[in-house]
């Protein structure tokens, strides 16, 4: 089994900044790629930005500039820069990891989300 702990959430001003954390561990045999999505209210789940393991990254058009996706050198950790902030920021920032697992093989996982509330 895999799991995905994310922490950083929480509430902040416009203009302001965060930085969400995402720890993997268990049966990992390797990680392929990392990324944050986000569910704002009655809206789908979207791509924020990702990470793979080779050092590429894709970014949404609407976070680009203010939002840094990075990996912790040697762990299967992956963070979430969020700077200048805006009020449609507002979601549950979920992370999700493309895993190849020590048993059951490749496959995408998720974790609980973490709450990002931007508002003045």
């Amino acid at each position: 089994q895999v799991q995905l702990v994310e922490s950083g959430g929480g509430s902040v001003q416009p203009g302001g900044s965060l930085r969400l954390s995402c720890a993997a561990s268990g049966s990992i045999r390797s990680i392929n790629a990392m990324g944050w999505y986000r569910q704002a209210p009655g809206k789908q789940r979207e791509l924020v930005a990702a990470l793979t393991s080779g050092g590429s990254t894709n970014y949404a058009d609407f976070v680009k500039g203010r939002f840094t996706i990075s990996r912790a050198n040697g762990k299967n950790t992956v963070y979430l820069q969020m700077n200048s902030l805006k009020p449609e920021d507002t979601a549950v920032y979920y992370c999700k990891a493309d895993v190849q697992a020590w048993i059951g093989g490749r496959r995408d996982y998720w974790g609980q989300g973490t709450q990002v509330t931007v508002s003045s």
